[in-house]
């Protein structure tokens, strides 16, 4: 599967964090998940929201932003 960017720069949390779950809740393990978004809030939600469900996520400053690449959860 190849990688799915999702780009929610000018939209306020928790609107990426549920754009992520929805994508995620059918995906295969190990599926890559991009997410763009410059809300400071996201920094903070989208990690907090991977570690309370098992996926992993790699943040990166993007320009005026965050990029957030997260991997799918194990079982």
């Amino acid at each position: 599967m190849s990688d799915k960017i999702i780009d929610t720069r000018g939209l306020k949390c928790p609107i990426p964090v549920l754009k992520a779950e929805k994508f995620l809740q059918n995906c295969p393990v190990g599926a890559k998940l991009i997410i763009i978004a410059d809300d400071p809030v996201a920094r903070v939600d989208i990690p907090v929201f991977c570690q309370n469900n098992n996926h992993s996520c790699v943040v990166a400053n993007e320009g005026s932003g965050f990029s957030f690449t997260i991997t799918a959860k194990t079982i």
